[in-house]
């Protein structure tokens, strides 16, 4: 009994120590786990995140390409160079260089509307002048076809009534335009009414109709 129990004791302390070895053996960390999970395979992108990813890119450049809109609009535009004193030296909203760059279209569009005008007239003024010079120079070569021919035959009051009949006319205008409270108000509406009133076609149908009239009264 006393060696079967001296057995016993001694395999239960084996048991134990293997029971020992085995918990400490557990608890040591597998490195050839964790060099496993170290050295693992490249990461591959994946469909959703390469969608993603032009997206970003595609969403950079247009808003690349509207900041780069906007300054242009700031350089060509001169309002958005004069800024308002409440901006001061802060930058032009969005909003502000749209209004200002309508506005300037605007005054543009103006513009190229009057200097049109502006281009008609002096086109119609031309083509009074050329009018006239065909009319002088019928008048110098029948002088020079024929240098006695009609001389004497009109007399003096004949011409003095030309020039009334001319002056008359002149002058309806020019009273009715011309105001005399100022020498300097004079000046101006004077100037106002050559520009208007003694343009070239003007001055032509003023003469034509004279003479028509004095032509009926002499024949």
């Amino acid at each position: 009994p006393a060696l079967f129990m001296e057995n016993a004791r001694k395999g239960s302390i084996v048991s134990r120590a293997n029971s020992i070895g085995s918990t400490s053996a557990s608890s040591v960390p597998n490195t050839d786990d964790e060099d496993s999970d170290y050295h693992q395979e490249p990461y591959k992108e994946s469909y959703k995140d390469r969608r993603r990813r032009a997206h970003t890119q595609a969403e950079r450049k247009r808003r690349d390409a509207i900041k780069k809109g906007y300054d242009d609009l700031q350089a060509i535009v001169p309002t958005c160079e004069q800024q308002d004193f409440f901006i001061g030296s802060q930058k032009l909203s969005k909003a502000i260089v749209l209004q200002k760059t309508i506005d300037y279209i605007q005054f543009l569009h103006k513009e190229k509307k009057k200097q049109e005008e502006e281009v008609s007239t002096l086109r119609k003024d031309v083509m009074a002048l050329k009018i006239m010079k065909v009319n002088y120079e019928q008048i110098v070569k029948a002088h020079q076809d024929n240098p006695n021919e009609g001389k004497d035959q009109v007399s003096d009051e004949v011409k003095f009534n030309v020039f009334q009949g001319i002056m008359d006319s002149l002058f309806q205008s020019f009273n009715a335009s011309i105001s005399v409270t100022s020498f300097r108000e004079l000046s101006a509406c004077v100037f106002s009414w050559i520009e208007e009133h003694c343009k070239p076609q003007t001055l032509r149908d003023i003469v034509i109709g004279v003479l028509h009239q004095l032509k009926s009264q002499l024949y």
